[in-house]
């Protein structure tokens, strides 16, 4: 192995994700970042924030992981146990794979949706928005199998590879006063899937399905970094013009000259959002399949516009020019990677006084289940509070493959 294909194999993973953002963290603090500031005294309260809304919302601190299935359920209706049951019978291992083909393919598409975009279900009227009416619109077209070769309710190449801008817009029901960001963008990422599933039969097997992941990883203990490796490893050639190093297209990995090191990683902040919250919800699916999840604190929190907003309108987080604020900015701009790197950082110290003020440990209270109750929801609630459209502080343009 080369030095440049190690420092890609570090630079994909959630070590590398931590390590990068905290280096952030220190330039920040002694002030030294071009465009934000940070003033860990403000934590503190923004905990206390976060708590409240964490006691509000789940009063016996029963906190689920946030995962994809959250969505899923959103207004009420267990959408997912509505779908298994019109299914028919499967065994344990084919539930498991076929949830696994719906949480990949929901979360790939699920990169914003803009304020204003709102999703009718058909049977409940429900109208919704963001994440929720994403996560809805996909999982009923999965149930319809239009992810599919043969029409099933899964995913497979066959499916994947005939996507485009135009099938997705049905999904959604785009149309020009119901508009999203980025549709090509996301039947794109869907197309390279398909080439990714095809290309590795070691991991998704012969069947080409994002579900082959259950085969290759379950045992009776998962480790999540073991996940977000795989993941990473499989899914590695999807991302659309990204950065490479040693033969290696590095995904949601961007560059910044204060990341700063002895190797060829020197320039490069990894953040791994998609693929970390695609982890996450893989989790949920082992744990419920039998296995014992491990070293849940192994990934990190997700540098996305909820939790980066929290931070920012919360004035942990400053910037150094307020009219970068009313500027559309692309995800490779130094203030978004300053943004997202220290929000990585900040929401490693946080978690800790979250716990405090719940009187909850760790293991009790993992990252994933204070991100849940938690931050994101916090982040969204922040920005209601302050602006009239609910949207984050900074404006990133999307082109579907990220937030």
């Amino acid at each position: 192995m080369t030095a440049e294909e190690r420092a890609a194999a570090w630079l994909c993973s959630a070590e590398a994700v931590r390590s990068r953002a905290h280096q952030f963290l220190a330039e920040a603090e002694a002030g030294r970042l071009p465009h934000l500031e940070a003033d860990p005294a403000r934590l503190p309260a923004a905990a206390d924030y976060v708590a409240a809304i964490i006691r509000r919302a789940y009063p016996a601190l029963r906190i689920p992981h946030h995962a994809r299935w959250r969505h899923f359920a959103a207004g009420g209706p267990d959408r997912w146990a509505a779908l298994a049951a019109r299914l028919g019978p499967m065994d344990a291992a084919e539930t498991a794979r076929v949830r696994v083909d719906l949480c990949v393919v929901s979360v790939l598409l699920d990169a914003g949706a803009g304020p204003g975009w709102r999703y009718v279900e058909n049977g409940t009227g429900l109208a919704l928005g963001r994440s929720e009416g994403l996560a809805v619109a996909s999982l009923h077209a999965f149930g319809a199998g239009l992810f599919s070769g043969s029409g099933l309710a899964q995913a497979d190449a066959e499916g994947l590879a005939r996507m485009d801008a135009a099938a997705l817009a049905g999904v959604f029901q785009v149309s020009e006063n119901n508009p999203v960001a980025g549709l090509e963008g996301r039947a794109a990422l869907l197309r390279n899937l398909a080439g990714a599933l095809r290309a590795r039969p070691d991991l998704f097997g012969p069947a080409a399905r994002p579900g082959g992941l259950y085969d290759h990883l379950m045992a009776g203990q998962v480790r999540a970094p073991d996940v977000l490796a795989a993941v990473l490893d499989g899914f590695g050639p999807i991302w659309p013009g990204r950065a490479t190093l040693g033969g290696r297209n590095l995904g949601d990995v961007w560059r910044h000259p204060a990341a700063t090191a002895a190797d060829a990683s020197a320039g490069f902040v990894p953040f791994h959002k998609l693929s970390q919250w695609l982890t996450y919800s893989l989790l949920e699916v082992f744990e419920d399949a039998g296995a014992a999840v491990v070293d849940l604190d192994g990934l990190t929190g997700l540098p996305e516009y909820r939790n980066g907003g929290l931070f920012l309108d919360l004035e942990v987080l400053a910037l150094r020019d307020p009219a970068l604020a009313r500027q559309a900015l692309a995800p490779g701009h130094e203030a978004v990677v300053e943004w997202r790197a220290l929000t990585v950082a900040l929401l490693d110290r946080i978690a800790p006084l979250i716990r405090d003020r719940l009187g909850r440990s760790a293991a009790d209270l993992p990252l994933s289940r204070i991100l849940e109750g938690g931050t994101w929801a916090a982040g969204r609630a922040v920005a209601a509070e302050r602006r009239l459209d609910g949207g984050p502080p900074l404006h990133v343009v999307s082109d579907g493959t990220v937030f």
